[in-house]
């Protein structure tokens, strides 16, 4: 019996999700800017610009979607964007690292990105003219983009020249931005409601799923927080633990989002899943933002789920094999030893690293940093044996064929 309210299933494709998780991100720092331009709250603008840079990687990664336009997904595009998604979370963490290089970016990203999209949407004879002969629900999809594209390169100039705008207006701006992508989603999400034949994968020959682009990008979240602890740790660097934990909360909340994968295990990709996921994500933004306000309870909320979900996933690999199922079917193949060993050891990992959280000083920093650099090797592997299957998988289909 299919669920009703809650927990229907979601019919969300990832571009909605991102265009939403993109949204309630301006949304939010616009809202937040308010009190900070009072003196209300402090501002930790790196964390900010760290998760901007971290969205636009995403986007290019999973979707072959720079700020420029669609790319056909490319070895050197899934490059380009594992690079800035690697600067974007060094910046969130590091304080001041970087220098300019984040800000020039996002400027380059939101400035004559912005334009370039409003470029190709006007001209493009697939775009703005057949959009405006169809009508109806398309003429939302003109507005939405006509908005977003135009307050992006707004916002690649305020980002660029800071005292353009006074701090207030800068807030109006990022909220009109946020309602704007909003917008955009939910007109997008209704167009692929009434138009299932405009979704389409995206192109190119880098075969990457979604979820598999989610654990390389979680993979290298993990090993780039291992390196960093090493020297934060000697007192060598300054570090935003508030930042690194309002990130970690919002790539949970991608997977969430993106294919119901939680912490504590898969779930169906429910209405209830979204409302969750997209929860994080409000939680994630704010502690990227304003420092150490959320960090104490997102602490013991990672914690917590990282113990759960540790234990939960080992609990699943080794009770078929203490009831000895599958026994007698042959030998197992060694890909599959492999497999079950990686999870193991990575659910290890995780139940030490949510242990770490909830009591403190119990695990050296640098042994932390060991340990979670040691996780997003293993994510990354987990990743390569995953790819290994699905080769072995298409080679039987057509040997069979």
């Amino acid at each position: 019996m299919a669920g009703r309210g809650p927990l229907k299933k979601a019919e969300l494709e990832f571009d909605v999700v991102v265009l939403l998780v993109a949204g309630i991100t301006m949304l939010i720092t616009g809202t937040l800017l308010f009190p900070v331009s009072a003196g209300l709250l402090p501002y930790y603008e790196n964390g900010l610009y760290g998760l901007l840079l971290f969205v636009f990687a995403l986007q290019m990664v999973t979707l072959g979607r720079t700020p420029f336009g669609d790319a056909p997904r490319s070895k050197a595009l899934l490059a380009t964007g594992v690079a800035i998604a690697a600067i974007g979370i060094v910046t969130c963490f590091i304080p001041d690292i970087f220098s300019r290089v984040p800000r020039i970016i996002l400027s380059v990203c939101f400035g004559p990105g912005g334009v370039a999209l409003m470029l190709q949407m006007v001209f493009s004879k697939d775009k703005f003219p057949k959009w405006r002969q169809y009508g109806g629900i398309f003429r939302h999809l003109i507005a939405g983009c006509t908005a977003v594209y135009a307050l992006s390169a707004l916002i690649g100039l305020l980002i660029f020249r800071q005292d353009m705008l006074s701090t207030p207006m800068t807030a109006v701006v990022a909220i009109l931005s946020g309602i704007s992508l909003i917008y955009l989603a939910f007109t997008l999400q209704r167009v692929y409601l009434a138009y299932p034949e405009a979704i389409h994968e995206p192109e190119g020959d880098v075969d990457l799923p979604i979820d598999r682009a989610m654990i390389l990008l979680t993979g290298i979240f993990m090993v780039l927080l291992g390196m960093l602890l090493v020297p934060v740790s000697l007192g060598r660097l300054p570090f935003s633990g508030s930042a690194q934990i309002g990130l970690l909360m919002v790539i949970l909340a991608l997977q969430m989002l993106a294919t119901g994968n939680s912490p504590i295990g898969p779930f169906p990709r429910t209405w209830l899943m979204i409302i969750i996921g997209l929860v994080f994500v409000s939680l994630g933004v704010v502690s990227c933002i304003i420092p150490g306000i959320l960090a104490p309870p997102l602490t013991i909320l990672i914690g917590v789920l990282n113990i759960l979900g540790g234990g939960l996933m080992l609990k699943r690999i080794f009770t078929p094999i203490i009831k000895g199922h599958g026994r007698g079917s042959g030998p197992v193949p060694e890909i599959l030893i492999r497999l079950n060993v990686v999870q193991v050891a990575m659910n290890v990992v995780s139940i030490m690293f949510g242990t770490s959280m909830l009591i403190h000083n119990l695990i050296p920093g640098m042994v932390i940093g060991v340990i979670l650099a040691a996780n997003g090797g293993l994510l990354l592997y987990l990743m390569h044996i995953m790819s290994v299957i699905d080769g072995m998988q298409k080679e039987a289909v057509r040997s069979s064929a």
